[in-house]
């Protein structure tokens, strides 16, 4: 099994990556080339998708970073894990918005499935 702290890691520097360039090359350390990522307001396959999918949200989203949350657990090829939404560089600050993620692990030790959860967000 990987090791699922850094797995983690990969997967939220690249939502973070506001540079294409840099996020492009995220996304191919953390997703295999025909991943599928879903959550309530998407469901986008390979880098193309999922670039454009995190494209799109950090264009939403300006100002705020994700950031690793409580929960981070794993067996076999499953990881589950939560996350935090909030303001650039606010680590004590309340979270905007607070997800939970279930991911299918690709032996090379990237993510071939990701299915989101939004736990909170505003209202």
């Amino acid at each position: 099994m990987t090791d699922t702290t850094a797995l983690v890691q990969r997967y939220l520097a690249a939502w973070n990556a506001t540079d294409p360039a840099a996020r492009r090359e995220a996304i191919a350390a953390a997703f295999t080339p025909d991943a599928r990522y879903v959550d309530p307001m998407a469901d986008v396959r390979g880098h193309d998708g999922v670039d454009a999918l995190i494209a799109g949200a950090q264009e939403q989203l300006a100002g705020l970073e994700f950031s690793p949350g409580e929960v981070l657990d794993a067996h076999h090829d499953v990881v589950r894990f939560t996350w935090h939404l909030g303001p650039a560089g606010n680590k004590d600050g309340e979270p905007v918005v607070i997800g939970f993620d279930v991911a299918e692990v690709a032996g090379d030790g990237r993510l071939e499935r990701v299915h989101g959860f939004l736990d909170r967000v505003p209202g």
